[in-house]
């Protein structure tokens, strides 16, 4: 009986490269799993800072309505909206 030599490296070069492939996989689920945790402990920290960002803002508007302090509130206010337009967020609500 002949061996086709062919056939036989065909087969060896696809059992290579299913191994390698599983190798990367593995890497690649491990390195999914690792970088997930920390997407996890960031969208968390960004819930606290956005609630803290939240509190004092209200806070800060709260203080102005009862002193009536115009100039301030328009201060702040332009502060706020120039964030919002370098953000790119101002002209996408225009839009």
């Amino acid at each position: 009986m002949e061996i086709n030599w062919l056939i036989f490296g065909w087969l060896i070069d696809m059992v290579l490269n299913g191994l390698v492939w599983l190798i990367i996989a593995a890497i690649f689920l491990l390195l999914i799993d690792m970088t997930d945790t920390w997407t996890r402990k960031a969208i968390k920290w960004m819930d606290k800072a956005d609630k803290l960002a939240r509190k004092i803002l209200e806070n800060l508007f709260e203080l102005i309505q009862k002193n009536n302090l115009k100039i301030l509130s328009s201060i702040i206010l332009l502060i706020v909206f120039g964030i919002l337009a370098q953000l790119g967020i101002i002209p996408k609500l225009i839009t």
